[in-house]
């Protein structure tokens, strides 16, 4: 039987505010501050939890080793001596925004049947373009049954951001569906992430029909704003495009197509003049899981920051108080991972497969969040200064902080990966 999985990053102990992502407007704000990586991780598992008591399927993506050694190798340089830039993007935990580890086709709408996962490059940032070979190996593991194709990122210079760009339509998750890619244009104040041509080459390698497939380009306004993905203006699930009216390029012409590929579709446009851009992405609400519950209701997963904005909360108010398809909003505590520009989204690689088909050792229950939330408490650094990322010692604890989790895991095989 084929279900939708959340798949959520664990925060990892290395989780700091070096202010690495232009672009990210939390990330360069907060660059500076001290992290507490043991309370973001606490808060991820937090939000997990919440998603099981939904009734929801729940997967895990494990942390990378951090620093990268083999990075830097291949830089001709080591941690110690290497310069504080390079220690902190050799040091970075994006990894935990599993949204960006791929790119992912359920069976319904390939060719093969099979589901295709391709691993996101991530070239465009320095700090997270040697993520991709640590989320392959990961990738590889816990989808090595036949059910599955798992493919090696799209080259460079193509920049490749995985699910952070890619949204996905049907009338069940186990139907053939309408996958959306959305690209984003250079020219702007900040760097345009997703490039049409990784799109269409990811398209092409999971065999997607082209009736059924949109290519559609973000607004420049939603970037310069601030919507570094489109997962910041944009998500969707089922039959629902949850959407602010500026999310889009040329949104006309994306309703239209996105109608007749799909004539069920529920779109759901947020008008600028009662969330502006800048309320939406300060908030996050675009950036929430929208999920469909075991009783066939869609709900929406927000950050704490969009009930405290108050323009976000009265539309919220009034959708759920009206007959729109959203008809439960829940809220989670994920201020750690949004004072890096993370929210619900980003934490979470959406998987439509049958359970039995992955390895067990990637998915959870309230059991195994147990275990893991038991080695967080113990290992995981309470706090990371921003001058502490030389430290020799914080070094040590990190890295045994990983291998005290994928010990527990059994998952040891990625100690080195």
């Amino acid at each position: 039987m084929l279900v939708e999985i959340n798949f959520d990053g664990i925060i990892g102990p290395s989780h700091n505010y070096a202010g690495l992502s232009p672009g990210n407007l939390a990330a360069t704000r907060n660059r500076g501050l001290t992290a507490h990586p043991r309370a973001a991780a606490l808060q991820g598992i937090a939000k997990m939890r919440a998603n099981l008591r939904l009734g929801l399927t729940q997967g895990i993506l494990l942390p990378h080793a951090r620093p990268d050694h083999d990075w830097l190798a291949a830089l001709a340089s080591d941690y110690a001596d290497a310069d504080s830039h390079l220690q902190a993007q050799a040091m970075s935990a994006s990894a935990m925004w599993a949204a960006n580890a791929a790119t992912v086709s359920p069976a319904p709408d390939t060719a093969d049947g099979r589901c295709h996962l391709t691993a996101a490059n991530l070239v465009t940032m320095p700090h997270r373009s040697h993520e991709w070979p640590g989320t392959l190996a990961q990738l590889r593991l816990a989808f090595a049954d036949p059910a599955f194709a798992v493919h090696a990122p799209v080259p460079a210079p193509f920049g490749d951001e995985g699910a952070a760009n890619h949204m996905r339509l049907a009338a069940t998750h186990d139907a053939p569906g309408v996958e959306v890619f959305v690209y984003g244009e250079p020219g702007g104040p900040f760097p345009a992430r997703q490039h049409p041509e990784a799109s269409r080459a990811v398209a092409r390698r999971h065999g997607l029909d082209s009736a059924r497939t949109l290519f559609v380009q973000q607004s420049d306004e939603a970037i310069a704003a601030g919507a570094f993905h489109n997962d910041v203006v944009a998500v969707a699930n089922g039959r629902v495009l949850f959407a602010h009216e500026q999310a889009f390029a040329d949104q006309d012409r994306f309703y239209d197509d996105l109608r007749a590929a799909l004539p069920e579709v529920e779109i759901v446009e947020v008008p600028a003049d009662q969330v502006s851009l800048g309320d939406a992405i300060a908030s996050y609400l675009f950036n929430a899981q929208l999920v469909t519950l075991p009783t066939g209701e869609t709900a929406l997963i927000v950050p704490e920051e969009a009930r405290e904005t108050p323009s976000v909360q009265a539309w919220l108010e009034t959708h759920v108080a009206g007959n729109g398809p959203i008809r439960q909003v829940e809220v989670v505590d994920v201020r750690q991972s949004m004072a890096n520009g993370g929210g619900p989204a980003c934490l979470r690689l959406r998987v439509v497969a049958d359970p039995a088909t992955i390895d067990s050792r990637f998915l959870v229950d309230a059991a195994r969040l147990d275990r893991i939330a038991s080695v967080v408490e113990m290992h995981w650094p309470e706090a990371i200064d921003a001058d502490a990322i030389g430290d020799p010692a914080l070094v040590t604890r990190i890295e045994s902080a990983r291998r005290a989790l994928l010990e527990t895991l059994g998952t040891v095989e990625l100690i080195d990966r």
